[in-house]
Formats: C-alpha cells, sequence, structure tokens
C-alpha cells in the first residue's frame, strides 16, 4: 500500500494513506492531492549568523520537492489516479508495472495475427467500459517489443482499444509469463509444431501462470461484459458439475490456481481437447467439493471458492450458440448474467455481427461496445463504396 510523507520537521516523518476514495455507484476513482506539510521549527540564535540558516532551508526545500515528486510519481502508478492522465502516458509502463496495480482483466491472443477482429475488440471495449477502475490487458502471442504499434497504427483495432484509457496490449512471451511457476519446466520440454491443440493449450497454461502471480480476472476473447462481478475467488459453472476456464478470477498466489499448474503438468495430455482447460477445471474442484446440481439461479460455494450459476455466463448453452446471431421476437435481459460467452471456438468464425441485421448479437455490440460497433459501421459503408467504385 502507498503511503504518503508528510515532513513534519526535520528527523521526523508521518505516514498516512492515499487520498483516494471510491464515490458511491461511481466506476471512477477520485485522488486528493498530496498535501506535504512542513512546518519549520524556531531557529536559535546561532553565532555562526544567518548564513546557516538560510542554507538549512535550501535543505529543507530540496529535500521536499524530491519527496513530493517521487509521492506523485508512485500516486501516478496507482490504478484509479493513473486512469485519469493521457492515455499516451500509459505506454510507458511495463506489463509487470501494470499487472501489479492489482485487479487486473486479462486477455489472451495465442494466435500470432496482429490485428484483433471486431469481436475481440468488443470483448476488450466492454470490460473497459465495465471496469473502468481496472486495468484491462490484451497479450498478443503475435507482438513483440519492436514492433510499432500506437495510437496512428494502421491496424484499426489498435487505434481503437488504445485511446481507452485503461486499456493495455502488451507482447505474451510466454517463458517469461511460466518463470516461478510448475509449467517452466513443460514449456521446455514440449514441441509446440507436434501439439495439434497449442493454441488452445498454450492459452490454457498462461492464462493460470498469469492469474496466479497476478491475480486479477481472466476473460476468453468472446466473452462481452455486461455488469461487474462482485466475486474476487469464482469459477464458472459451464454447467452442472461442470466449470469452465473460459473466465475465472482470483486473488495472487492462491492454492487452487497452484494445484490446478501442478495438475496441468501431471495429466498433461495435448491431444485431448480441453484436458488442460476446462476438464482441470472441473477435476480439481470435485477434489476439494462435492458438486451438485444447480436449481434456480444460486450459486455454490466451497473452500472459499464461488461456483457461478450458468446464468452467469453461459444463459445461452454452446449446442444453442447460433441464438447470438439470429433476430430475436423479444431480446432477453440477462438480468442474472453477469457476462456473455459467444462461443467463437464452435462458431469458427463463420458468422459475423453485420451492421443492420438486428441480430441479438448486434444489439449487444450496440449496448456493450459502441466504439467497436461504430467502427464496424464505418468498415462496411467503405466496403460498399468501395464495390460502387469499383463497379463503375
Amino acid at each position: 500500500m502507498l503511503q504518503t510523507v508528510c515532513v513534519s520537521s526535520p528527523g521526523s516523518w508521518a505516514l498516512r494513506e492515499p487520498d483516494c476514495h471510491h464515490d458511491g455507484k461511481q466506476t471512477s476513482w477520485k485522488c486528493g492531492f498530496v498535501r506535504t506539510i512542513i512546518q519549520h521549527p524556531c531557529l536559535r540564535h546561532d553565532a555562526k549568523g544567518p548564513g546557516k540558516a538560510r542554507m538549512l532551508k535550501k535543505i529543507q526545500i530540496c529535500l521536499c520537492f524530491f519527496f513530493v515528486s517521487g509521492i506523485l510519481y508512485e500516486i501516478s502508478l496507482l490504478s484509479g489516479c493513473f486512469f485519469s492522465y493521457m492515455p499516451m502516458s500509459k505506454h510507458f509502463l511495463t506489463p509487470e508495472q501494470v499487472l501489479n496495480l492489482g485487479k487486473s482483466i486479462i486477455f489472451l491472443e495465442t494466435t500470432e495475427r496482429l490485428e484483433p477482429p471486431p469481436l475481440v475488440s468488443c470483448s476488450v471495449e466492454s470490460a473497459a467500459r465495465i471496469y473502468q477502475d481496472r486495468p484491462i490487458i490484451l497479450f498478443m502471442k503475435g507482438l513483440t517489443n519492436n514492433t510499432a504499434l500506437d495510437l496512428n497504427s494502421s491496424y484499426a483495432a489498435f487505434s481503437l482499444l488504445s485511446s481507452m484509457k485503461n486499456v493495455f496490449i502488451f507482447p505474451l512471451q510466454m517463458e517469461t509469463v511460466f518463470q516461478g511457476t510448475p509449467l517452466l519446466q513443460w514449456y521446455n520440454q514440449v514441441v509446440p509444431e507436434q501439439e495439434k491443440n497449442w493454441v488452445h493449450v498454450s492459452s490454457d497454461a498462461s492464462r493460470l501462470a498469469l492469474i496466479w502471480k497476478y491475480g486479477g480476472i481472466y476473460m476468453d476473447t468472446d466473452v462481452i461484459s455486461i455488469r461487474p462481478i462482485p466475486e474476487e475467488s469464482f469459477l464458472a459453472a459451464q454447467k452442472s458439475q461442470f466449470s469452465s476456464n473460459g473466465i475465472f478470477g482470483f486473488p495472487a498466489h492462491h492454492k487452487f490456481i497452484w494445484d490446478c499448474m501442478e495438475n496441468f503438468v501431471l495429466k498433461y495430455n495435448g491431444n485431448i481437447w480441453g484436458n488442460q482447460g476446462p476438464f482441470l477445471m472441473t477435476r480439481m474442484l470435485k477434489a476439494i467439493c462435492n458438486l451438485t446440481d444447480f436449481k434456480g439461479t444460486e450459486d455454490h460455494s466451497c473452500q472459499n471458492i464461488s461456483f457461478l450459476n450458468p446464468q452467469r455466463f453461459y444463459p445461452i448453452p454452446y449446442p444453442a450458440w447460433g441464438r447470438y446471431y439470429k433476430v430475436w421476437d423479444k431480446s432477453p435481459n440477462f438480468n442474472h448474467s453477469y457476462a456473455l460467452h459467444l462461443w467463437n471456438f464452435m462458431n469458427h468464425n463463420r458468422k459475423a455481427v453485420v451492421a443492420g441485421s438486428n441480430t441479438l448479437a448486434e444489439k449487444l455490440y450496440k449496448a456493450y461496445c459502441p466504439t467497436t460497433y461504430e467502427d464496424l459501421i464505418q468498415n462496411a459503408e467503405l466496403r460498399d463504396f468501395t464495390r460502387s467504385e469499383n463497379a463503375a
């Protein structure tokens, strides 16, 4: 916890908490100014004259300047205070600095693609809007430290996401991520070219390591956030007695996540899809909890871990994933949901949100990622214009 230093007299220090508070229902943080109070002691008469007094005063002023500068820098790294600064300033921070702010929302892109498609952009944007006081981090495997991607990038989605004050885009460096975890030895031995599910397996491993090291919430890039998740330690039930790993949250260094990483390595089988993902989470949860079927919309709890009802994230189950891309007579209100998983793995990118289609997915874009939706409309208009020009 940051502490503000107040100088009361030479040689004495008083520490107090930073003046940051959460304002009622507002999701932004307000940070008070740091007030450093200097009380000058009464200077006794000194035979050496006023020169010594002036010197002491100069030293006090210099010390005060350095302390205040350091305090302001520390405060700028706090999530609530930091996000009130201009967006460009965030580009000077490293992944570790941002993750250490705490309570990050983490997304992963483990393919090599550099242009996030609209659904990925919508997922990140919706999280940034719902969790305005938390860092939203998109790690991308195809991104390197030498890749120049900023607000002026030719990749439209990067410009869109980078303009959001609490969104950060970093390279995914797996060897660094796995340092200090049971997964490092596995990573050094595995041969990605021989793994048929490497994109998914490497994502399963990375999300475990990041949440164990830094805490926060992991979300798949096809999850649209619609309201804040009130739980800190939770797993998401995909159905009764079966856990997904598409969204989960824990504080840093939680034993359950460490145990999951150890089981990941012990029971590793990259040929079985999901063995290191939802099946891992399910078998580890069953090892410590007596899972029962859900009745109604209640959540379950065991070992201080909340096992959240399927309605929280999966009100439309995976066999019915296509309903997101259909027109509904009356759209559901999703009153019992915190976020919606759109099952992009089942979709295989065949169906997309089309402007003016009036599908459920389009309505979700309009409501929860309006900037992405606006960009979608502009791109559609540009394509139509280009076609008409070519036809002429």
